[in-house]
């Protein structure tokens, strides 16, 4: 049998869409007649129609709320407060204008009523904590707890994603915590959980459609709940670990609760490993911490301490300020073992699956292999090295891998490398139906963003191509529907660059690259031409097709074991040199045609969709065709080397 004590926070909450309108009829049930409306300087919108609803209640406002709610940010406020005779606070927005209306509300008694336009949760709890001297100080007193919530999704809707994200991480935070604390009840174990699937669900929809108003009141909704487990039962290690780095080192707290969440929760799981079961159920995942990382991670979130600003030697002491003082939590906390946590979410390691539980004798075995890179005379490659047997080492752990499992992985890689030669890379194809080429075409091209955007070389590269003049059909006389090429290569202010050398390549019109036909008399379909004075260069090719990778081996083996196909979208390859530019690899896909939304190994880019436009009649050099023929024009931007 569970015995648990239930408190609960009574607070009016009015939800809703254009629930807004409802304010002025809130204060005036209050018995009020002199707002302090409190706002952040970036929701003038928001404050404008509220200040349209409140009409002449307005006595005073005041917009200068700050994180972690400094006292001497308190103070000001309160000065003005005092100078209005303000009856009523009315705060709209986020954690830090909540945060002011409860530090107001504790040192004078008004009455509150909060708008939030984020996901904290926090206007719904009687905790408020404060920062002076450096230090975060947290207390609970009914005093603080709002007596009236609005929410609206209306006022949401403006919310950038990147907030929305790690707004939805903060409250996920609660509900996480709310299932292993040590006040725990069956009802905010309801609320907790329902919290944690409604954000599960919403936040990917809500990235991919900021105006989805379901998926933002589901969030909203959430928010609510989360923020309820808060206000009922005591929080655990992560809060303590957010509110020590937020008021002692400066981090922004909806990112700081996102980036710490994960590793937080892989601290806790030895010790609340039924928690860890509800949590992972209700978001759909394996793995309650490795699954929240991901989440994180697809939705562009931080993922580390060290992308908000934090210095590398600073966790140690972060360690210890919240090892100091003793506070409830299913893991003993110990310096030691938050300089870990700390240190990983510093790195931004995804936590391993289970890891917390695993064999020490694994660990120390990845330790001992990963400070043997420690010499290495390049610290970039010992660097990767560490963190490839990390990940590695977390791979094998995580899917308790058997030795069999090994094996095959072993004869695997070894038939993709015997399948390697000048005419066929099957290790750039495994990279390419894994993504990986893709990600890291991604990484090269966001450094150079003015540029156009770069693609996957793929694996029927071959170097050298035959150099041909301007105007040459590089086709063989091999069928298909002919296609006029004119292109033009610039640097990214326009200039033309010429003397650039620009090798193209692509499959036939049954979707056969020249080396997978041993038939064919040397190069077709790839050459090699130089731009003009202006930049450009012409030439006459067919229209590229569809067309299936080479699914004759191992790479092949592994598409048909998960059911993908094995299809790429029709393109035109280019590589482009020119003296000081950076090279620029990149392929040009035909618009309409098939297999844009399913290409095999994920190279497809809006920006490189173009028209291969239909054409009849003369074409621009006289040739002369009977039917059909299309034309590809197109301007190529490339960077400079020294950018």
């Amino acid at each position: 049998m569970r015995t648990f004590v239930y408190t609960s926070h009574p607070s009016r909450v009015i939800f809703g869409s254009g629930t807004v309108d409802r304010l002025r009829e809130e204060i005036e049930r209050l018995g009020r007649h002199r707002v302090l409306l409190l706002c952040g300087p970036d929701l003038a919108r928001a404050s404008a129609r509220i200040r349209e609803t409140l009409g002449d209640l307005v006595a005073a406002e005041f917009t200068g709320a700050a994180m972690h709610t400094p006292v001497e940010v308190t103070e000001r406020a309160l000065a003005v407060l005092r100078e209005a005779s303000a009856d009523c606070l009315v705060a709209v927005g986020g954690g830090s204008t909540t945060g002011l209306s409860k530090a107001l509300a504790l040192r004078t008694g008004l009455p509150q009523v909060i708008l939030p336009t984020t996901y904290a949760g926090s206007e719904v709890t009687p905790v408020l904590g404060e920062t002076r001297d450096g230090q975060k100080v947290t207390q609970s007193s009914p005093a603080i707890l709002p007596g009236t919530v609005i929410y609206d999704v209306d006022l949401t809707l403006g919310l950038p994603v990147p907030l929305s994200v790690t707004s939805g991480v903060n409250a996920l935070a609660h509900a996480v915590e709310a299932l292993y604390s040590a006040d725990a009840n069956p009802v905010t174990d309801g609320q907790a959980l329902e919290a944690i699937s409604r954000i599960g669900r919403a936040l990917p929809r809500l990235a991919a459609d900021p105006a989805d108003r379901d998926a933002r009141a589901d969030l909203l909704q959430a928010a609510w709940l989360a923020g309820t487990c808060l206000a009922t039962v005591g929080m655990g290690l992560h809060h303590k670990l957010c509110h020590t780095l937020g008021g002692s080192f400066g981090l922004p707290h909806a990112q700081t609760h996102t980036v710490i969440l994960p590793y937080a929760m892989a601290y806790n799981a030895p010790a609340a490993p039924d928690a860890m079961r509800r949590i992972a159920e209700a978001l759909g995942v394996p793995d309650a911490p490795a699954g929240v990382h991901d989440l994180v991670a697809s939705l562009g979130g931080p993922t580390s301490l060290r992308e908000l600003g934090m210095a590398e030697s600073e966790p140690a002491r972060a360690a210890e300020l919240a090892a100091a003082t003793p506070y409830p939590n299913p893991r003993e906390v110990t310096a030691e073992g938050i300089a870990g946590l700390l240190s990983d979410a510093w790195h931004g390691r995804r936590p391993a699956a289970g890891h917390t539980g695993a064999d020490p004798r694994l660990a120390r075995l990845t330790e001992q292999v990963v400070a043997s890179f420690a010499g290495a005379p390049d610290p970039r490659v010992g660097a990767l090295l560490a963190d490839l047997v990390r990940h590695l080492h977390a791979f094998v752990t995580d899917n308790d891998l058997t030795e069999s499992e090994w094996q095959y992985a072993i004869d695997f890689l070894t038939r993709t490398g015997q399948l390697c030669g000048p005419t066929r890379q099957e290790f750039v194809l495994l990279s390419d139906t894994l993504g990986v080429s893709s990600a890291v075409d991604l990484l090269t091209n966001s450094r150079t963003p003015d540029t156009t955007p770069s693609a996957v070389l793929g694996p029927f590269y071959v170097a050298g191509p035959p150099e041909v003049p301007h105007g040459s059909d590089i086709s063989g006389g091999l069928a298909g529907t002919p296609l006029w090429v004119e292109t033009q290569v610039t640097d990214t202010a326009g200039r033309p660059v010429k003397d650039a050398v620009v090798d193209v390549w692509q499959s036939n019109e049954d979707g056969f690259y020249d080396v997978q036909l041993p038939d064919l008399d040397g190069p077709v379909l790839r050459a090699r031409l130089r731009t003009d004075a202006e930049g450009r260069l012409t030439f006459w090719s067919i229209l590229p097709a569809a067309y299936p990778i080479p699914d004759d081996g191992p790479v092949g083996q592994m598409l048909a074991a998960v059911g993908r196909h094995p299809y790429r979208a029709p393109h035109l390859h280019f590589m482009i040199d020119a003296p000081g530019h950076r090279r620029l690899v990149t392929q040009l896909f035909v618009a309409g045609g098939a297999y844009l939304d399913g290409d095999t190994v994920f190279g497809v880019k809006d920006e490189l969709v173009v028209d291969y436009a239909p054409q009849t009649g003369p074409t621009p050099d006289g040739r002369r065709l009977d039917g059909e023929w299309r034309r590809l024009s197109h301007t190529f931007r490339i960077a400079p080397s020294a950018e």
